[in-house]
């Protein structure tokens, strides 16, 4: 048997304030939109379209904001307006931690395409969500 003592890592992806000289630097957690849409797996695709506005993403979380799918533009466009978030989200998508480089994720945005991701804390609560368009400006003025 083990005892989990959490160390460094786990502070740095519950989101946690930092110092030292990497404190300032851009990443996920900070460079995140949190006040991102988001719906109950019981809400209808009518009411997760509009909260989703311009972005065109909602973030399908419990009660307590763990994250268990997405809406995007493709699970809009193929879906009704009565069906639920819960039928036609995408179950599980990627999602990444507050600590990881702004760098990190401009280099996984371009190379899978995405335009953005959830950021959540080591327990799956969503911290906001990472648009590309953020994440690949702020590593290219950290150059």
């Amino acid at each position: 048997m083990h005892d989990f003592v959490p160390g460094k890592v786990y502070w740095l992806a519950r989101g946690l304030p930092v110092e030292g000289n990497d404190a300032a630097k851009p990443n996920a957690g900070n460079l995140s939109q949190r006040d991102v849409a988001t719906c109950a797996p019981d809400e209808t695709v009518a009411v997760a379209r509009e909260r989703a506005g311009k972005r065109g993403v909602c973030v399908v979380v419990n009660d307590e904001r763990v994250v268990f799918g997405i809406l995007r533009e493709r699970e809009f466009a193929a879906a009704d307006d009565g069906a639920l978030a819960s039928d036609v989200m995408r179950p599980g998508p990627s999602t990444f931690r507050p600590h990881v480089a702004a760098k990190e994720m401009a280099e996984y945005f371009t190379k899978h395409d995405f335009s953005n991701a959830p950021i959540t804390t080591a327990d799956g609560r969503l911290v906001g969500v990472l648009f590309r368009d953020v994440a690949v400006e702020a590593a290219a003025s950290e150059t």
